[in-house]
């Protein structure tokens, strides 16, 4: 199992570097030519969500981008550190107070967008942030079936 992460500071200009980072992981890792443009878009839509998210609650830790060559899938799992509604602050840097995410109809897009490009997508969150893992099936998956 391969597995490339990258952080990098939340600022939308990071956001190309990561898209064009996953697209060649994924490529390395067998996924079809013909999807290489959905994980681009996918992969834009998690980390451009997350450094909206990470710059709205005040937050400086960085988003994370896991990157992972499986058996008979490739998978990117984009990590923001912003706590989970009515949890305390686990993150240095994070700011206390409302709840109430700025850009929240902005938010559901990007995931409405996510979940139309990915087939295999899971959104979780906590105390420590959220993250968006979402996977595609690799060029190998379907010859070792």
């Amino acid at each position: 199992m391969a597995t490339v992460e990258l952080r990098f500071s939340a600022q939308p200009e990071h956001v190309r570097t990561a898209r064009l980072v996953a697209a060649a992981v994924a490529r390395r890792a067998g996924v079809d030519e013909a999807v290489l443009d959905e994980v681009r878009l996918a992969v834009g839509e998690a980390c451009s969500r997350a450094v909206g998210l990470h710059r709205s609650h005040g937050i400086t830790a960085p988003v994370s981008v896991v990157l992972t060559e499986e058996e008979k899938a490739f998978s990117i799992e984009v990590g923001d550190a912003v706590p989970e509604p009515g949890s305390a602050p686990a993150t240095p840097g994070a700011r206390g107070g409302s709840d109430e995410i700025e850009g929240d109809g902005e938010d559901e897009m990007g995931l409405a967008v996510i979940s139309g490009l990915v087939d295999d997508v899971e959104v979780r969150s906590g105390a420590d942030g959220g993250t968006i893992r979402m996977s595609w099936p690799t060029a190998l998956a379907g010859v070792r079936s």
